[in-house]
């Protein structure tokens, strides 16, 4: 029991530390830019690329910067009336 108890004060710090460098990694592709907040107050636009944020004070919200194009049909062409 002493061998389990010894791995496991050694494995959860661990998975702990892993875990949240992978909650602080965020990849950001070129058409996506990132608004970071901390502690709810704006700080900085971040652009493409890797981008480090501070687990549990800062916040990362993704905008899409792509242009969608509405289909529009045939049947019912576009009109200016006076």
């Amino acid at each position: 029991m002493g061998g389990f108890a010894s791995v496991a004060v050694v494995l959860v710090p661990v998975l702990l530390v892993i875990a949240l460098v992978f909650y602080a990694l965020r990849i950001l592709r070129e058409y996506e830019r990132a608004v970071v907040f901390t502690l709810g107050r704006f700080w900085k636009v971040k652009g493409p690329g890797l981008v480090i944020i501070v687990p549990f004070v800062q916040q990362m919200v993704r905008v899409d910067l792509r242009l969608r194009v509405l289909c529009r049909s045939r049947s019912a062409p576009w009109s200016i009336t006076a």
